[in-house]
């Protein structure tokens, strides 16, 4: 009895933040959802998934006054629900599981639901970011996009197999047997050219072997099973290649229509920072002058960024990231920022949080490109390379280009690379002025270094 008193008490004292609050539990099968016990005799019900059913629960919830939803992520589930929510004007909050688990309550579909509506009345529970309008649409093209350029992967080593067999080492005089001189010689031998001889001369220009050497490595046993095998890898790679060129299309449309309904008078595209040379499975449009015609800024300018990595990024975070107020919450969203665990004014862990975010991936990919370039990114994952390991360097160096990132999409910032020497110099700066500080503070007077002399950088 003292412990219900307590907690009517424990209600009472805590504000409501969104009184016409809804949640649904959702399943494979059968969605149970929840409203406020003063809105309806039957609070929870449970309905199936077919379109019909979801349009029932979507009904009812504006029946009860309800004008925001809560669900957890649950597999893809979700989606058709959330989509049709969204598109009846509800705010529809998108929770991770994790963190609703972490908060204890009882463990049964109708319980769960009830749990799930309590918390959201009182704002305990934080929506998952989700892009919204067009930039979805950009995410899904993408995303199809990587999944079936990693398909068509799968079929290169098929040929690479057929190619082994037949011992036609066509792969180890060539890069790329998918490049100009590996395809032309493929297709002249599925249509029935056998003299390696007239093969090897199919050589592009650039090829670094030799027409000899492509000569002896086309002398094979051509097999009719080993044909067969070829040609249908080929076929279902240039498959592959077919659909993923649709889902270029598709993204280049969106792009611009992005790019028109922003309004923006995009000047003059800047030079290049280097050379752009034609990339493995790039897209069939100019993606670097699409981003700046959206965005008003090259973003290929921040070391590390490529056009089409950019464009993920884009896709993955949206156009505006109006989302998180400072770098710092976007650092944190993406788990590249220090996790502080402190407890009675000690901190008990700093670590990173573990993500799946493909956005933190692209960034720690482009922290692993820069650290091998003369840049000052460069030089500063190369010093803390060597200090903390190559893990840590990789993810320090991340957060900074998504501080780049951030400033350049939200605030419009240029940027410009000052150069590994000038970077080199202020730190060696820096740790000079450290040991002068230091030594002061003991009561001991350094004499001033030769302009000649150098500190070495660890």
């Amino acid at each position: 009895m003292g412990r219900s008193k307590s907690t009517d008490r424990v209600r009472r004292a805590m504000a409501m933040v969104h009184p016409n609050a809804a949640a649904i539990d959702v399943g494979a099968t059968t969605h149970v959802a929840a409203v406020k016990a003063d809105r309806t005799p039957e609070p929870v019900r449970s309905f199936g998934t077919f379109t019909k059913d979801l349009h029932r629960l979507v009904d009812w919830f504006a029946e009860c006054g309800v004008d925001t939803v809560v669900m957890e992520s649950t597999s893809v589930y979700w989606i058709p629900i959330f989509e049709l929510l969204d598109s009846r004007g509800f705010a529809v909050f998108l929770v991770n599981a994790r963190d609703a688990k972490h908060v204890p309550g009882r463990k049964t579909d109708v319980s769960d639901a009830e749990w799930l509506q309590r918390l959201h009345s009182y704002g305990l529970l934080r929506a998952s970011f989700r892009p919204k309008g067009r930039i979805v649409e950009l995410r899904a093209y993408l995303r199809q996009r990587e999944r079936l350029l990693e398909y068509g992967a799968s079929h290169i080593q098929h040929m690479q197999k057929a190619l082994t067999e037949m011992n036609v080492q066509l792969h180890h005089v060539v890069a790329d047997i998918t490049g100009a001189t590996g395809l032309r010689i493929i297709r002249a031998i599925l249509a029935g050219e056998r003299d390696p001889a007239v093969l090897a001369h199919l050589r592009d220009s650039r090829c670094h072997a030799t027409v000899e050497t492509i000569e002896k490595a086309l002398t094979g046993t051509y097999r009719a099973e080993h044909l067969f095998a070829l040609e249908q890898a080929l076929a279902l790679y240039d498959t592959y290649q077919e659909k993923a060129s649709s889902c270029d299309t598709r993204i280049e449309a969106v792009l611009k229509e992005l790019s028109i309904r922003r309004g923006r008078e995009a000047g003059p595209l800047p030079s290049p920072r280097q050379r752009m040379r034609r990339q493995p499975n790039g897209m069939d449009f100019d993606v670097r002058a699409a981003l700046y015609a959206l965005l008003g800024k090259d973003l290929t300018q921040i070391n590390g960024l490529g056009p089409y990595l950019a464009l993920r990024l884009i896709a993955e975070c949206g156009d505006d990231l109006s989302a998180w107020p400072s770098a710092k919450h976007f650092t944190s969203w993406l788990c590249l920022a220090p996790s502080n665990k402190i407890s009675g004014g000690k901190v008990l862990s700093s670590r990173t949080r573990p993500s799946a975010s493909r956005a933190a991936a692209l960034l720690r990919l482009a922290a692993t490109t820069v650290g091998r370039t003369d840049t000052a990114l460069g030089a500063f994952y190369r010093r803390l390379s060597a200090r903390i390991g190559k893990a840590k360097a990789v993810t320090a160096t991340a957060r900074k280009i998504a501080v780049l990132f951030y400033n350049a999409v939200r605030h419009g910032m240029e940027y410009v690379d000052p150069g590994a020497s000038f970077y080199e110099t202020r730190y060696r700066a820096r740790v000079i002025d450290n040991l002068h500080r230091r030594a002061k503070a003991f009561g001991f007077a350094l004499q001033p270094l030769e302009p000649t002399a150098a500190i070495p950088v660890s």
